[in-house]
């Protein structure tokens, strides 16, 4: 019995063959024309990058990735915006990453508002997410008076080299106020010294 099967096989090797590579390069064949999984360019951050920088395309590098991996609050056009908070290397930059509109996502009912403090020191004290009670103080030693409080501190820019090219002392920092925060914020910061105080 095992004989006669053998014998069979034996027959039937070169027709066993030509089909077993047949079905090889047909295998082949589909494989070489199969397209590509789809991959969009995402920019990421080519190294860690502290907050409050300008970015500049040397910050950046492109990657390829699959469409449902990538952030659906990309910036379109990052180079050149002030970065809100730290980035990682690799790390997409999306819209809540940047001083803008969109900074104050993750904060409902929140308008982000710069304001500048005269004492560029006590900004180096905040990081974001820091919440503060903003306080108005008047030089003429008239006192101090509380304008908003506990509000977060979304991004701390960085002063330019050039001094910020206003002649300004102090610092630029961006908070998060709600509406009735935003009138009373712009008014003491034209009319006082604005500083700060930690929240409880």
């Amino acid at each position: 019995m095992t004989g006669s099967v053998r014998r069979a096989v034996l027959r039937r090797r070169r027709p066993l063959a030509a089909a077993l590579a047949g079905i090889a390069v047909a295998s082949g064949v589909h494989a070489a024309v199969a397209p590509p999984p789809p991959r969009v360019p995402l920019l990421v951050a080519a190294r860690d990058l502290p907050a409050g920088i300008v970015l500049a395309s040397g910050d950046l590098t492109e990657v390829a990735l699959s469409p449902d991996v990538v952030p659906d609050d990309v910036a379109p056009a990052p180079v050149g915006r002030v970065l809100a908070a730290p980035l990682r290397r690799g790390e997409a930059v999306t819209d809540v990453r940047l001083v803008g509109p969109g900074l104050a996502e993750g904060y409902p009912d929140v308008t982000a508002v710069p304001v500048r403090l005269p004492d560029a020191a006590m900004v180096d004290l905040l990081r974001v997410g820091d919440r503060v009670d903003l306080l108005a103080t008047d030089p003429q030693g008239g006192g101090a008076s509380v304008v908003a409080t506990g509000v977060p501190v979304l991004a701390i820019p960085r002063p330019s080299r050039d001094g910020e090219g206003s002649g300004l002392s102090g610092r630029l920092v961006v908070v998060g106020a709600d509406e009735g925060e935003v009138t009373r914020i712009a008014d003491a910061a034209v009319r006082y010294f604005l500083t700060f105080a930690f929240a409880r």
